[in-house]
């Protein structure tokens, strides 16, 4: 019987330890990893977690990223920490300096757009940027050294500074069949007889196998 890597291993490749399955190597809370998700770095995976910006904890955000993710080298999440007044006269944060000057923000708040959300089986290329608040929908693409500022739609290719869509993956009508299979979410035994189906072009036939599970 075929058996599945271990989601669990913090290095699944033998003798090989710039590729990682991150939820065992990240250990900040603020940051949610799903089962097989991968970093690969080109000199230490602990660049990772060095890489989610302005993760500071007495802001009320998170980076969550889905199962089965690609995540390329140098590829950077930034979270609300960084953000600056944009509407006043000045955007120089007066107030982290103290010293008579600590009382800059009182009666106003930085701005907060929310954390940033991967879904699952995503593919994030390398020294891409997200910004905050922006969700990357399931199977998408995010190519090499795109500044993602806005959301992406499910299984839709984007690149660029900033990114735009290049192009959609499938069909709108099979995008909605994938998202209706959700094949991350099938028991790894499952998975693994059908590796050859997930790497082919068939969503018919993977779409008869998504049935059968719910028959049983």
């Amino acid at each position: 019987m075929k058996q599945a890597p271990n989601c669990n291993e913090p290095f699944p490749l033998q003798g090989y330890n710039k590729l990682c399955f991150l939820k065992n190597v990240v250990k900040n809370p603020k940051i949610e990893i799903g089962d097989f998700t991968y970093y690969d770095d080109h000199d230490d995976v602990a660049n990772f977690e060095k890489n989610v910006c302005y993760n500071f904890d007495f802001i009320d955000d998170k980076l969550i990223i889905g199962k089965f993710c690609s995540i390329a080298s140098g590829v950077q999440f930034l979270l609300n920490g960084g953000n600056h007044l944009t509407e006043a006269i000045s955007s120089f944060p007066f107030a982290i300096f103290g010293h008579g000057w600590e009382n800059a923000m009182q009666d106003k708040a930085y701005p907060v757009r929310g954390s940033i959300t991967v879904g699952s089986d995503v593919w994030i290329g390398h020294e891409a940027v997200i910004l905050p608040g922006v969700t990357i929908g399931d199977g998408c693409i995010i190519g090499a050294q795109s500044v993602v500022t806005k959301s992406v739609e499910p299984y839709t290719i984007v690149g660029g500074n900033p990114a735009k869509p290049i192009k959609k993956r499938f069909s709108e009508e099979e995008i909605e069949t994938l998202l209706k299979i959700e094949w991350w979410n099938w028991p790894v035994d499952v998975i693994t007889q059908n590796i050859q189906l997930l790497t082919s072009k068939d969503i018919k036939a993977l779409w008869q196998v998504h049935q059968q599970l719910k028959s049983v």
